[in-house]
């Protein structure tokens, strides 16, 4: 059997009400999605469990604990969380995140996982534009037209995941391949071979997560009724969050 496969989630902020009650922060969420990624792994790709590691997940608070970074010689692989902060600001802890980032893009082992803001961190660390879009928010279950890349990582023609985002990577860097765009933003995906992987969307999200989030955005006045409406109607539908995970899992596999 292969040695554990160790993975340091980097918690760039703190689930609401009933899912901060259920996981106490992303961290548990993320390792929850990435273990149903192994599960899929085994036995949809016809993957002898025995050739499967174990994973072996951290998770560090890098907003209100921004000193206790993992040391990259501990761990395989670092996967940035998503954000309610805007990955364009220059406070503090955001600066440390991206030195951070450039930091693991520099080296060769440890490979890099971004989601959503952290899609858009390694997005600034390539540096490329991030920033807020003009086409405005991206909620809810959206489909995403993948690459001929995107196709053969997700193993979909085409992928359903969960948004909430209004920020943006502008441009693909040049290191990076493109894995797919929606009709509000064309960078959806990058992926560097035994580098980077990166979606815009929220594989670790569920309909009730999402759900959540969207009456508390509409309660505060930053969705209005129709951009409401329309998550609500579309936040149940499928999505490929595990399909997603499991890529990200052949990913960090890859030799």
């Amino acid at each position: 059997m292969r040695p554990p496969l160790r993975i340091a989630i980097l918690e760039c902020d703190s689930p609401l009400g009933r899912t901060k009650e259920k996981y106490g922060g992303y961290g548990p969420l993320f390792k929850e999605l990435l273990n149903k990624g192994v599960k899929q792994v085994v036995e949809h790709d016809g993957v002898d469990g025995v050739n499967v590691p174990e994973l072996e997940i951290g998770w560090f608070d890098v907003v209100g604990q921004s000193d206790m970074y993992p040391d990259l010689e501990a761990w395989d692989a670092v996967l940035i969380s998503g954000s309610k902060f805007n990955s364009y600001d220059n406070d503090a802890w955001i600066l440390k995140l991206v030195e951070f980032t450039k930091k693991v893009l520099k080296q060769n082992r440890v490979r890099l996982i971004g989601v959503c803001f952290g899609h858009q961190i390694i997005g600034r660390a390539l540096n490329v534009k991030v920033g807020r879009s003009d086409q405005g928010w991206e909620i809810a279950v959206t489909p995403i037209q993948l690459t001929p890349r995107g196709k053969e990582i997700f193993r979909l023609e085409e992928l359903a995941i969960h948004q909430m985002h209004r920020d943006i990577v502008f441009e693909y860097p040049e290191s990076v391949e493109a894995l797919g765009h929606s009709d509000r933003c064309a960078v959806q995906g990058m992926y560097a071979k035994n580098r980077l992987i990166t979606v815009q969307g929220h594989p670790e999200f569920t309909g009730i997560i999402v759900d959540e989030l969207l009456d508390v955005r509409h309660d505060m006045g930053i969705f209005n009724d129709e951009l409401y409406k329309s998550g609500k109607s579309r936040v149940m539908n499928h999505h490929d969050g595990v399909a997603i995970s499991a890529a990200f899992i052949r990913f960090l596999l890859d030799e």
